[in-house]
């Protein structure tokens, strides 16, 4: 009998966890059986985004038996997602034994991927994931999974073909789908939050934390950062750890957000239950958690603030930022100002699907929860109602039916998606989950577009289980009528 030790891949390297994979999905039948019929010169699912989400999407597909798919990223191999990009936390936030978009499959873990490489000493001793091990990991599932990515590659328009997609990539390739899957992160349905007080500025002056900073070029400098969450510590730290002179934190509310509201009631109920609440609940959810605001994680705070010249100023919302030479003036709405040499926006991202110009106009039609559902007074949030109001298969809405039906087959896999289905395709907690549930409701779709092939494929299904020889044809025997009565 074979013992669970058998299996043990502690300091073992990648290869004897590769090869335990290898045979946990074979075990469960992976890739699994095709059942798409293939339409000549159509890819049947087109997956725009490499990170995580579009991994773990291609993943759960191909184990359904969905094969003809092609994964896009814009960016270079290796640099898929934010982690070596604009991302600056030095750890990630979420805990390390959280499965993330594992699938299901132990062996397919960052906990089994660095206790191969590492040991058990080591992974106990380990406090928090450092960000540039998480996009190593990632690198490694990629390859261990034999996910097809194609780089440098990017989609810049969407429009309708018949009942197909038709796509133009970066390159002026032409590719026609079936279902389209936006797995694009975080400003996935939209972009970074620029606040209008910049308009004008001159870019020399100021950056949002998406950007790609020049921070070797702060040395010496006189730093704003504008907000007091996860992206404006991280920015704020790397800034001082370059050598700015000073870092100021200039955040609008009066005090330093201290609990992640969410984080409380994370549990499979709320990743299960949340699409079907009603509107107004899952409204009030995320209103609240928007309002309260998710603080900066413990470590990413402290980095800041073990330097003697990082400071921290509430109560100072910023109406306007003026060019006054080699410096800029920043105003506040109590009547001060304050006068530095570069200004960071820790403004996050908004929500905003006309920021996508794949769509081109037609992003206008996009329904959004402002335009589904009217809040209490009390539960206000522009921010909020300019998500998109989704099917529960991760779709878009139109906003007049009829008007743009080749909506339906667009799936918005990323963070825009929280407000109608919660957090299942973005954050690492409950991206497996929401993999698997665009998967299932994809192959559903699917099955239904094809029904008449479906039925045509069965009535001309004629292999035999049985050739004749299993049985002999025997006579009844006649019973008297004597024997009867």
């Amino acid at each position: 009998m074979q013992t669970n030790d058998t299996y043990s891949i502690d300091g073992q390297g990648l290869a004897a966890l590769e090869a335990r994979l290898a045979e946990d999905l074979a075990f469960l039948c992976h890739p699994g059986k095709g059942w798409v019929p293939p339409r000549d010169g159509v890819t049947d699912v087109v997956i725009i985004g490499a990170g995580m989400c579009g991994m773990v999407a291609w993943l759960n597909l191909t184990s359904g038996g969905i094969h003809n798919i092609r994964v896009l990223d814009r960016n270079p191999e290796g640099y898929e997602g934010p982690w070596l990009n604009y991302a600056r936390m030095q750890t990630l936030r979420s805990p390390k034994v959280l499965t993330g978009p594992a699938a299901g499959h132990g062996a397919l873990t960052f906990q089994a991927w660095f206790r191969a490489q590492f040991g058990a000493e080591a992974w106990d001793a380990l406090d928090k994931i450092p960000r540039p091990q998480w996009m190593d990991y990632l690198r490694w599932y990629r390859r261990a999974v034999g996910v097809p990515v194609e780089n440098n590659v990017s989609v810049d328009k969407v429009e309708p073909q018949g009942d197909l997609l038709n796509l133009t990539l970066g390159s002026g390739e032409q590719v026609l789908c079936r279902k389209l899957v936006f797995a694009t992160g975080r400003d996935g349905t939209g972009g970074p939050n620029i606040p209008g007080f910049v308009d004008g500025l001159d870019r020399g002056f100021w950056a949002h934390s998406a950007d790609d900073i020049d921070f070797d070029a702060l040395r010496g400098k006189r730093v704003a950062v504008i907000g007091v969450g996860a992206s404006a510590v991280d920015n704020a730290a790397e800034a001082l750890e370059h050598g700015a002179t000073e870092v100021r934190h200039l955040i609008r509310r009066d005090t330093m957000p201290t609990v992640n509201k969410m984080m409380g009631i994370g549990s499979f109920g709320f990743t299960a239950g949340f699409a079907d609440l009603p509107d107004e609940w899952r409204w009030r959810f995320m209103q609240y958690s928007f309002a309260t605001q998710t603080p900066s994680p413990h470590g990413s705070t402290l980095r800041v603030s073990r330097h003697p010249n990082a400071f921290f100023h509430f109560g100072k919302a910023t109406t306007r930022v003026e060019d006054i030479g080699d410096e800029i003036r920043i105003h506040f709405a109590d009547g001060t100002s304050h006068v530095c040499d570069f200004l960071i926006l820790g403004t996050g991202f908004v929500i905003d699907p006309m920021a996508r110009t794949e769509f081109g106009d037609v992003a206008g039609e996009i329904l959004l929860w402002r335009d589904a559902y009217t809040p209490p007074e009390s539960e206000q949030s522009r921010d909020l109602g300019n998500f998109p109001y989704l099917n529960p298969d991760f779709t878009f809405r139109e906003k007049t039916p009829g008007a743009v039906p080749w909506l339906r087959h667009v799936y918005c896999f990323n963070y825009g998606s929280s407000a109608s289905l919660g957090k299942v395709s973005g954050d690492i907690p409950g991206v497996s989950e929401g993999a698997a549930w665009l998967a299932r409701s994809m192959a559903s779709t699917l099955y239904s577009e094809d029904i008449s092939t479906h039925w045509q494929a069965m009535l001309n299904y004629e292999q035999p289980e049985l050739d004749g020889s299993e049985w002999t044809a025997s006579d009844l025997p006649q019973t008297s009528k004597e024997k009867v009565a």
